[in-house]
């Protein structure tokens, strides 16, 4: 997520040198970046316990300084210029030049969009999808906060983002099959809200795969996504070799924005999904930072880097890059 934020200032009555001079000041563009990322060795366990200082991250090769620093589920903490840790508080006026950190209750969980196709491809599954997402719900982490969508050709806000688990359960079970399936129109709508929610967000999209509805192309989702540091994770009903295009699609749309494919046919394979997925926002590191100054104003690739010898056995899991906006 990039928040973008431009601050002028003029005094009524004051030379003209003294006004250039307070917009030189003042008139300020901010890109705060959010990266979530998970580590793991080389048999996929998840490596926990690691501190800002273990990582390097480099934008277009060069270096960033980390802002703030999550692991899993707990509080975001600020990590200041001497690498050292310290407690976010909420702030509502910057203490001095520059951004002031996030509020710390916007840096606590993950806040969930699940995003669930009803489109006449779910027919014959509908029932037994709904219960996996039930269940997934009820399992989330104490500090997320999860959101309900459901499509076919059109997007239904069914429970909006919340950590009441109960009512996003009952807006999941006033969901009905549909028609035509228009899912990635309804992929960016979703993120579309979910780029409005400040701190972690992920979509989850649980989808029999086929779109014979949308306006938009898949790349353009990725790209949203992509831009605004949204993991996308899709669990399609279908088999991989069924459906090549969707197959292919899914896997284009999470490795790039460092989420994961899952192709569960059978209702005990889509339990198996959503846990894997659980673990991995559980296990999930989340940085932040405002990026250094970089003339690069299209793709910036992201690279994050272990410091440490074991490095060479880890691996890192995370989106490759983004588009900054432009400056207005």
């Amino acid at each position: 997520m990039r928040k973008t934020a431009l601050i002028m200032t003029a005094l009524a009555g004051a030379p003209l040198a003294l006004l250039v001079a307070q917009e030189a000041l003042f008139r300020v563009k901010v890109d705060m970046v959010v990266l979530t990322f998970t580590v793991t060795d080389n048999r996929g366990r998840y490596i926990n316990g690691l501190k800002p200082g273990d990582f390097r991250i480099l934008e277009d090769g060069i270096q960033q300084r980390i802002s703030t620093f999550a692991e899993g589920s707990r509080p975001a903490v600020q990590v200041l210029a001497d690498g050292q840790t310290r407690p976010i508080v909420p702030v509502e006026e910057p203490a001095g030049p520059g951004p002031a950190p996030p509020a710390a209750d916007s840096l606590v969980g993950t806040n969930v969009f699940v995003l669930f196709d009803t489109s006449n491809y779910m027919y014959r599954g509908f029932v037994y999808a709904s219960d996996a997402i039930a269940d997934f719900v009820r399992g989330l982490d104490r500090a997320d906060s999860v959101a309900v969508y459901t499509f076919s050709r059109n997007l239904s806000r069914t429970a909006p983002l919340t950590p009441d688990r109960t009512a996003a359960i009952v807006g999941l079970r006033k969901a009905v099959a549909g028609d035509d399936a228009a899912l990635y129109n309804a992929m960016l709508l979703t993120l579309r809200d979910a780029a409005k929610v400040p701190g972690r967000k992920v979509l989850i999209v649980f989808s029999n795969g086929p779109d014979n509805a949308s306006m938009i192309a898949p790349d353009d989702v990725r790209a949203v996504a992509e831009d605004e540091g949204i993991p996308i994770y899709v669990i399609s009903t279908n088999e991989i070799n069924k459906d090549a295009i969707s197959s292919a699609v899914f896997q284009r749309l999470t490795n790039r924005t460092g989420g994961k494919a899952y192709f569960a046919r059978t209702w005990q394979k889509q339990i198996e999904a959503f846990e894997s997925i659980r673990e991995d926002l559980g296990n999930s590191y989340t940085v932040t930072y405002y990026p250094a100054p970089n003339p690069n104003e299209g793709f910036r690739r992201i690279s994050v880097e272990i410091v440490s010898d074991a490095a060479k056995r880890y691996r890192v899991r995370a989106r490759p890059g983004y588009r900054p906006r432009a400056a207005f």
